[in-house]
């Protein structure tokens, strides 16, 4: 059963930098804590990274995973769903950026997985909290 998680954070930085950021798909490494390795396997016809393959700690083990990207939306959603992957079954999330009172960027971070194999409810848990903490970096990423 796929599993769905959402958080709103507001980010003291223009709408455009924080789509940039969350763009960089290979400065991920940089500044995403699990993320450990990024490849670009494909680019649309406009050189924007379609396929994005990624190697990242999860469960206490190695992962990968192929992510494709959809900027239908842009710059307002970046969304992707998963082509592969090793322990999950499914990854699909948006970024939805809209600007905020303030000047910065209200941005919520869809996400829904489903793995390969059940996990008990805890593990679940703090695997979702490490999840979310994906918006917290893009934050910290988008104000230093």
């Amino acid at each position: 059963m796929a599993e769905t998680a959402s958080q709103t954070i507001t980010i003291a930085a223009a709408p455009e930098r924080v789509w940039e950021i969350a763009c960089e798909f290979e400065r991920y490494p940089d500044w995403a804590k699990d993320v450990k390795d990024v490849i670009v396997r494909e680019r649309d016809d406009k050189g924007r990274p379609d396929q994005v393959e990624y190697r990242a700690s999860a469960l206490g083990r190695s992962t990968h995973y192929t992510l494709s990207y959809d900027y239908s939306q842009a710059p307002n959603v970046l969304a992707w769903h998963m082509v592969r992957g090793d322990i999950m079954r499914t990854i699909d999330g948006a970024y939805h950026l809209s600007p905020a009172a303030n000047g910065g960027t209200e941005v919520r971070y869809d996400l829904t997985i489903e793995l390969v194999v059940p996990l008990p409810g805890f593990v679940k848990r703090r695997a979702e909290v490490r999840i979310l903490n994906t918006v917290r970096e893009l934050k910290a990423r988008a104000e230093a």
